[in-house]
């Protein structure tokens, strides 16, 4: 299980990071998400949520 956490920590963090990026007009592109202020704020919301999944399983991993 702490495998799948890790991943799924590192993906939602990844695509968070790219998604907040495009919708601030950071990564150019000719996509629909491009200056998209929604697409900051959901690419932000999944940032901090595989954040906080990551920080969870570093203190698990030090308990255990």
């Amino acid at each position: 299980m702490h495998r799948t956490r890790t991943i799924l920590a590192i993906v939602l963090s990844a695509a968070g990071l790219v998604w907040a990026a495009q919708g601030a007009g950071l990564i150019k592109g000719s996509g629909f998400m491009d200056g998209d202020t929604r697409w900051t704020a959901i690419g932000a919301v999944l940032l901090v949520v595989g954040l906080i999944i990551a920080v969870g399983e570093i203190r698990s991993r030090r308990e255990a």
